[in-house]
């Protein structure tokens, strides 16, 4: 196979196409009436009150943190196993970054060393403000326990829900905050949906949601009642304080609104990619990504580990299914070993599970065009190389 198979790509159709087109021949590109809509049919899909779509996943968490009023002096604590926007979003507010080692079978936060670190950062005085859970490959944290210490620590919650959409917890949807403040989604095009670029974040707080709704847009309100002055005339509006332009288009929302229609039917082809590839390698040396039993997962990723974790055959794996045209990613490399971070005081062996996982981890190909000669490729290309490497016997 010459074309290369990538771990993820967005799935367009022509009904797709044709909302996009509509909205080009339209009046509005920008601010119309499509955005609203979308983020109806969001909130309504996850179970929740408020959502404001933006340009991106890192700029809903951006403004996520401002309506939580995070700044100079707090802390936010974050999973190591994420893209560096989950923790990105604290530095833009001038606060403080931690990290919370994971579970080394899920890559998700460990409860367990949460509540150790909670434990002693009370003691020491230096709490977070706002913790924020990544709900990694679609697959939801532990959130019922996370919101348990919440109440006990006095911390806010935004769920990293970027890959997790369509995914539920304990039978509720993701993204329906019942254990948080905040929710956040993206919609680049390896996720669930696509909107081209784009995300939004849902709460049930309706203060937050209009915060959040003037910070995307230059902190500007134009509803009357709410000014601080006496209105001027027809063309008045305020900039109440410093926002940020994170609108997201009209364009965007049109495609969004049709790629959401095929939500649960994405959800189910990448259920059962997943499902073929636990099977196809159940009497392998290397473990896919298990799911909790209380999580339906969206499986934005499907991966594997190493059933004896060994560098240097996960880098020898790793490029050899390169060669073979297969796109295979590792997700992620900690957030607390990339430069700007280690510059900022982080060191290797701060979070050891963190660092096993990724340097034990292989994203496969996941998404609904991808073909059944495609999957039967990257299955016997992963079988092949385990064999080529003595790691299995023929």
């Amino acid at each position: 196979m010459m074309k290369i198979i990538p771990y993820g790509r967005q799935s367009i159709s022509k009904e797709d196409i044709a909302e996009v087109v509509k909205i080009l021949e339209s009046d509005y590109l920008t601010q119309g009436p499509v955005i609203p809509e979308f983020e109806q049919q969001i909130v309504d899909t996850v179970q929740a009150s408020y959502g404001v779509a933006v340009n991106s996943a890192t700029s809903a968490l951006h403004i996520a943190c401002m309506a939580l009023g995070l700044t100079k002096g707090d802390y936010l604590w974050t999973s190591p196993i994420t893209f560096v926007a989950s923790a990105n979003c604290a530095r833009y507010c001038g606060a403080e970054v931690d990290f919370v080692d994971i579970d080394l079978s899920t890559g998700l936060i460990s409860i367990e060393k949460l509540e150790i670190k909670l434990k002693k950062a009370e003691k020491e005085g230096n709490l977070p403000k706002i913790l924020i859970p990544v709900h990694l490959a679609g697959t939801s944290c532990e959130m019922k326990s996370i919101k348990k210490l919440s109440n006990k620590y006095g911390f806010f919650i935004i769920e990293d829900s970027s890959h997790a959409i369509g995914g539920y917890y304990r039978e509720v949807p993701v993204g329906s905050c019942k254990f948080s403040d905040i929710s956040v989604f993206s919609f680049h095009p390896v996720k669930i949906i696509t909107t081209g670029e784009g995300g939004i974040a849902t709460t049930n707080n309706r203060s937050l949601a209009e915060k959040m709704r003037l910070l995307r847009s230059h902190g500007i309100e134009k509803k009357y009642e709410n000014f601080e002055y006496e209105i001027e005339g027809p063309w008045s509006y305020e900039q109440q304080f410093l926002g940020f332009n994170y609108r997201m288009s009209e364009i965007s929302a049109a495609l969004g609104l049709s790629q959401l229609k095929k939500l649960d039917g994405f959800v189910k082809i990448r259920s059962h990619i997943h499902s073929k590839y636990q099977k196809s390698f159940k009497k392998f040396p290397i473990t896919i990504n298990p799911i909790p039993n209380q999580v339906r997962s969206s499986h934005h990723l499907s991966f594997f580990q190493l059933d004896q974790p060994d560098k240097e055959i996960h880098k020898k794996v790793f490029n050899s299914l390169r060669e073979l045209n297969i796109g295979v990613q590792v997700h992620y490399t900690p957030v607390h070993l990339q430069p700007y971070y280690k510059k900022r005081g982080f060191k290797l062996g701060d979070y050891p599970n963190s660092e096993i996982f990724a340097s034990n981890i292989i994203s496969l190909p996941n998404f609904p065009k991808l073909t059944e000669e495609e999957f039967d490729y990257v299955i016997s290309s992963v079988r092949q190389t385990l064999f080529n490497l003595m790691i299995i016997k023929s």
